[in-house]
C-alpha cells in the first residue's frame, strides 16, 4: 500500500552570489542543496522530496521563487510554526516566505503562469563593492534612451534562437515576452547604491537558458553603439542565424516574482 502523500507550495527568497544556482550538484553549494539539508535536519527521519519551479543559474538571486514539498505519511502539524522553524535553520542568505498546502493535482512546473525577472545595472563611475551581489556596473557611457527603445522590441511572440545557449535537444525557440522595459531603478535601494541605477523588467511564462542575460547583453551592446535597433529586429526573426554572444553577468539578475494558476 502506497503511503499517503501531502503537498506544499513554499515560496522563498535567496541571495545567489555565493551559490552555484538552484539545482543540487555534488561538491557545490546550491539553493536546493542547502534547503534539502535543512529539511533533513528538521524533519529527522521523514521521507520527502523537493521540486523547484525555476532552475536559476549560479549567482542569480530571487526575490520570490518557489518549490514544492512532497511529504509522506503525516502532514505538517502547524504550518506557521513550521515556517518559523524552517527559517531558524536555513542559512542567512535563504528565507522562506510562505507555505501553502496544495492538492495532488497541483503541478509546480505546468501551473506557473508568469515569471517576472529584473536585471539591475548602472554605468559610469565604479560602484561601491557592496553592490556587487546585485548590481552590474559598466564603467563606460550607455545610451539609455536607445536601450529603452531596444527593450520594447522583445515584447510579443518572437523566435529567440539567437538569444539562448542552444542545446542538442528539441528546444522551442518561439516564446512570448509579455512585458519588456528599462526604467530607473526605484525597486531595490541601499545607501551604498549609486545615485542612479536602472532595471530591465521582463515578464513571460517561460524563458530559454541565458535568454534574459543575452537580451540584457544585447541591450548593453546597443547602448554602447556596437549594435543597432535593426540588428535586434533581424535577430528575432525565424531562420536568421545571428547568435548574440554578450551574456550579461549573472549577479545582476533577480527572479522577482512567480504567479501560479
Amino acid at each position: 500500500m502506497q503511503p499517503k502523500r501531502f503537498y506544499y507550495l513554499i515560496k522563498v527568497q535567496y541571495l545567489g552570489y555565493r551559490l552555484h544556482g538552484w539545482q543540487r550538484q555534488p561538491g557545490f553549494k546550491t539553493v536546493e542543496g542547502l534547503i534539502k539539508k535543512t529539511f533533513k535536519f528538521i524533519l529527522t527521519d521523514r521521507r520527502f522530496k523537493l521540486l523547484g519551479s525555476s532552475r536559476t543559474d549560479a549567482m542569480v538571486s530571487a526575490n520570490e521563487s518557489a518549490f514544492e514539498l512532497f511529504l509522506e505519511e503525516e502532514p505538517l502539524e502547524e504550518i506557521s510554526d513550521f515556517l518559523k522553524l524552517l527559517n531558524k535553520n536555513l542559512p542567512s542568505d535563504i528565507k522562506a516566505l510562505d507555505i501553502q498546502e496544495v492538492d495532488g493535482k497541483f503541478n509546480i512546473i505546468q501551473d506557473s503562469k508568469l515569471k517576472e525577472y529584473h536585471y539591475l545595472f548602472s554605468f559610469g563611475d565604479k560602484n561601491h563593492p557592496f553592490c556587487a551581489p546585485l548590481l552590474t556596473n559598466l564603467q563606460e557611457t550607455l545610451d539609455i534612451e536607445l536601450m529603452v527603445q531596444g527593450a520594447k522590441l522583445f515584447e510579443g511572440l518572437h523566435h529567440f534562437q539567437n538569444f539562448c545557449v542552444r542545446s542538442s535537444g528539441k528546444s522551442i525557440y518561439e516564446r512570448e515576452v509579455q512585458f519588456s522595459e528599462i526604467h530607473e531603478n526605484t525597486i531595490y535601494t541601499a545607501n551604498f547604491f549609486p545615485e542612479k541605477s536602472y532595471v530591465f523588467v521582463v515578464k513571460g511564462s517561460g524563458f530559454l537558458r541565458y535568454q534574459i542575460r543575452l537580451m540584457m547583453g544585447t541591450l548593453f551592446q546597443l547602448g554602447k553603439g556596437e549594435l543597432s535597433l535593426e540588428d535586434i529586429k533581424k535577430s528575432l526573426k525565424e531562420g536568421v542565424d545571428n547568435q548574440m554572444t554578450y551574456i550579461a553577468p549573472a549577479s545582476g539578475l533577480i527572479l522577482h516574482k512567480i504567479e501560479f494558476i
